[in-house]
């Protein structure tokens, strides 16, 4: 990314090269911060559809329920980008990828040539087979909103404050489900939540996780409704396939994504769910073409979450960069993690619980609203779910990440309930932040808050090791 005038470099990795990524969100920005810190010394264009710098979507929900300013979400705002040479282009869309031409052609007509291009498009919200969502003009019922952008967010409050509504539905039980429901409850809105399938987080989680997690809710003035789907809207709110009428003034559908894939197809590259790649995250069928985050699917699959598509973009700006270590491929799929960021509500999964293989190791306590499990192998953490208390999630985490090899008796005394570790006794290896792999030492290194999120993007992710990182700050911080 050198300038006009810079002095001439050695031939090597991106050297002259021109990328173009298409999408401006948590894994392009990520992708962009690596081939930075790498020094890429290609030209780098980010394209992103929406008129917004790239921002957190995981905390939408915390600027819903008020606790956090929509301002705080940005990751780098465009200032930033132009510091580093990256040409940034907001609020425009990319209609076609000419393959043959090298070009990616833009809704207006215009050509960006490439000699290599990346693929962050995220996902794309589905709509449920609800009938009433869609007025004869094609927009959705004014009672009906979508939850996945900042826009979306920003309607939502909008309507919020315009009326407040007496109740809410939530049409689907996911992890962005239930963190729109807990944001609307703590804003006084009386709210349910209707999941199709047999539990909450049935993605995630299995039938007695979803069982706890439902009880949890029903405690904190939230009914669920499972095994039932929404089949219209109407007058008063929505009715269920049972034939029960949920009265609702506001209705958030949260439920149906899928990976964006449409430019790929059409572009003739191998799909599958998502945008079919190898180790070192390129696609199938042209080794110039790469796909990270939520759009791309690596050995059969799709992820979804911040902390694998982070994951991606940090080994994707290594290849691009030249700086690879160790044998390939060099992106494993392994290290899967995902929170749920909610007041109230803690959960955290790791890896593949309901589908890992090895020996289950599993305790649940109904009354406290508390739910353990592991899946160990060969003494190794495969999977791991934690609902409703999280103190020993920080070293699971590091267990499950370094594959530690763990004696007989020591799943079981992880799933025994801990306290808290203070965070001035946590050694400087442990993970604080499971999405951005943020150990306390490293934290520790940082003279403030703004520098932890620069430096390491920890708190930057779901936003739940924030509590513990401010600690540590304080606690390092000089007396007097």
């Amino acid at each position: 990314m050198s300038g006009p005038g810079a002095p001439s470099v050695p031939a090597g990795p991106g050297q002259g090269e021109r990328l173009v990524v298409v999408g401006a969100g948590m894994a392009a920005s990520r992708l962009v911060e690596g081939l930075v810190a790498g020094g890429y010394r290609g030209s780098v264009t980010v394209v992103g559809d929406e008129e917004h710098a790239p921002y957190n979507r995981i905390l939408l929900s915390a600027v819903l329920e008020g606790s956090h300013r929509a301002d705080a979400l940005t990751l780098r705002d465009p200032a930033w980008f132009v510091r580093h040479g990256v040409d940034l282009r907001l609020g425009v869309r990319v209609a076609e990828l000419d393959r043959e031409a090298g070009e990616a052609v833009l809704v207006d007509g215009a050509r960006l040539p490439w000699d290599r291009l990346v693929l962050a498009t995220g996902a794309i919200p589905t709509l449920p087979p609800i009938r009433g969502l869609v007025r004869v003009d094609g927009r959705l019922h004014e009672s009906v909103h979508a939850f996945r952008s900042l826009d979306d967010c920003r309607r939502m409050l909008a309507a919020l404050g315009a009326r407040r509504p007496g109740r809410a539905v939530i049409v689907g039980g996911g992890l962005l489900g239930l963190q729109v429901a807990r944001a609307l409850a703590v804003r006084g809105v009386a709210t349910e939540v209707v999941e199709g399938t047999s539990h909450l987080l049935s993605g995630q989680l299995g039938e007695a996780a979803g069982a706890v997690l439902r009880r949890d809710l029903a405690r904190l003035g939230t009914e669920v409704y499972t095994g039932v789907r929404a089949v219209r809207l109407t007058d008063a709110g929505l009715r269920l396939d049972n034939g029960v009428d949920l009265p609702a003034d506001l209705v958030v559908l949260t439920a149906g994504g899928r990976p964006s894939t449409a430019l790929a197809r059409r572009a003739g590259l191998m799909v599958r769910r998502g945008v079919v790649v190898d180790g070192r995250l390129r696609s199938v069928s042209d080794e110039r073409i790469h796909a990270i985050g939520d759009c791309a699917e690596h050995r059969g699959r799709t992820t979804g979450f911040v902390a694998p598509a982070w994951e991606q973009a940090g080994v994707l700006a290594r290849v691009l960069t030249g700086h690879l270590s160790g044998a390939e491929p060099a992106y494993d799929g392994h290290r899967t993690v995902a929170r749920l960021r909610a007041a109230g509500l803690e959960v955290a999964v790791l890896g593949d619980p309901e589908r890992a293989r090895g020996e289950v190791v599993e305790m649940t306590n109904p009354v406290q609203g508390t739910y353990r499990k592991l899946v160990v192998d060969a003494g190794v953490i495969e999977a791991a779910t934690l609902v409703g208390d999280l103190s020993s999630v920080g070293l699971v985490t590091q267990l499950f990440d370094r594959r530690t090899v763990l004696g007989p008796a020591e799943p079981g005394a992880l799933l025994m309930p801990q306290a808290p570790s203070a965070p001035g006794s946590l050694p400087d290896d442990v993970e604080v932040c499971a999405c951005a792999g943020v150990s306390a030492g490293a934290v520790r290194a940082c003279g403030d808050l703004a520098q932890v999120r620069s430096r390491t993007r920890a708190t930057t992710g779901c936003g739940g090791c924030e509590g513990v990182v401010r600690t540590l700050l304080a606690e390092a911080a000089p007396v007097g």
